[in-house]
């Protein structure tokens, strides 16, 4: 006998629910507390039962980790499943009932039929997990960065209006730029103006020494002579220069944060079978790289190509409906909206490198000549780029499992 144990997992509890294979519901509903000590004990409850026994958790982003994590160390087969095929998995009732203990039993029926298909949680699956929780942090930080970015260039143009168009030079691999750098020596117009050009020109040679930029005396003629006609609101004062002083202050802890946990995503990726295939793809750098393969996981979960596209919501919309058969439809943006987000940074990438001889900028690059409007290019761009990624990723791993039998 088959018995299928729903969890529906929430932040300080866990409601169960225990089907048969009969769809018999062996167990009322009943609910167990996160403590180490009542899954311990459920576990061993789980694996007393005569029979197959698999579990089904709903994943709920982090709180379905401690159960899941506790069951599969107590070798209880656990899958995690898409909330998103949960709610659209059918009840045959016309009532609309939403509580804990009903979502319970509705995974469990939904884990009955599909039985066959259920995926084992492994081990390897905590390392990628561990890799989603860092992107999902990175993704925090890095809106963060925006909009403390955007707060102090707010305040220097009260005090030195367009200081962060002034420079063009490339972001630094440590997040600084040269106009952060540059501001927080000369916060106000006046700490140019107040100076001779040839004292601004040695304080500002001093400055380019200190943090390693390349000294032009031409450059620095320009600064001069557009600080002379700026106009500023705020005078110059211990007020505003703390003001100023605290929002950049901010701005860098910010970008220490980022790229902390940027180079942190890239060692955890570099433990993943499929990184070194992930990371030749075009378009892909050690930044983007491991926050597509946080957002996608294993590619071996999806048994087709198109499984992959309606993950991520970049599949083309199907409208049809007796002899209506409309031929162009909209992405169904149901899937992943981060790993969305991923794909169409990957797809300005290529747009700015342009590689002819890469098969998804060619794609994009003919959709784009044909007057195809941004989003459907984008989309269509990135459609194909999981189709790649998809086959290459299987296939290299197909190999390194058939390289594992061969030398066992």
């Amino acid at each position: 006998m088959r018995y299928l144990i729903g969890i529906d997992a929430a932040k300080a509890k866990n409601d169960i629910a225990i089907f048969n294979s009969d769809m018999g519901l062996v167990r009322k509903p009943f609910t167990v507390s996160q403590s180490q000590s009542d899954i311990q004990k459920l576990a061993k409850s789980f694996a007393a039962i005569d029979g197959d026994v698999r579990a089904v958790v709903e994943s709920t982003g982090r709180y379905h980790l401690p159960i899941v994590e506790q069951l599969s160390k107590e070798r209880i087969f656990v899958s995690v499943v898409n909330p998103k095929l949960i709610k659209q998995f059918g009840d045959n009732s016309l009532r609309n009932v939403k509580n804990d203990p009903a979502d319970a039993k509705k995974i469990c029926r939904y884990g009955i039929l599909n039985w066959d298909s259920l995926r084992e949680y492994t081990n390897m699956d905590e390392l990628r997990t561990q890799l989603q929780l860092y992107n999902s942090q990175f993704e925090f930080f890095t809106s963060q960065k925006v909009s403390v970015k955007s707060n102090l260039i707010a305040l220097l143009d009260m005090t030195y209006p367009g200081i962060n168009q002034l420079f063009n030079s490339p972001v630094r691999p440590d997040g600084s730029e040269k106009w952060v750098d540059y501001a927080e020596l000369f916060w106000h117009v006046d700490c140019v103006r107040s100076l001779s050009l040839h004292a601004f020109s040695e304080k500002y040679r001093h400055f380019c020494e200190k943090q390693g930029y390349h000294f032009q005396q031409s450059k620095c003629e320009s600064l001069y002579a557009s600080a002379q006609d700026l106009i500023a609101v705020f005078p110059k004062n211990a007020q505003y220069k703390a003001l100023v002083k605290m929002a950049i202050g901010n701005l860098k802890e910010v970008i220490t944060h980022v790229e902390t946990l940027r180079a942190a995503m890239n060692e955890i990726a570099s433990q993943l079978p499929e990184y070194p295939v992930v990371m030749e793809m075009k378009g892909v750098g050690p930044s983007l790289g491991p926050q597509l393969m946080a957002e996608i996981g294993d590619p071996m979960r999806f048994k087709h190509r198109e499984a992959l596209t309606a993950f991520a919501g970049v599949d083309p919309g199907v409208n049809q409906s007796g002899t209506l058969n409309q031929g162009s439809n909209s992405a169904s943006k149901t899937g992943n909206p981060r790993l969305r987000h991923t794909l169409f940074k990957i797809m300005e990438v290529l747009i700015k490198l342009h590689p002819e001889e890469d098969k998804v900028y060619q794609f994009m690059d003919k959709k784009r000549s044909e007057g195809k409007p941004y989003l459907v290019y984008m989309t269509a761009g990135a459609n194909k780029f999981l189709r790649i990624y998809y086959g290459k990723t299987r296939e290299y791993l197909h190999a390194l499992e058939a390289d594992k039998e061969t030398n066992e």
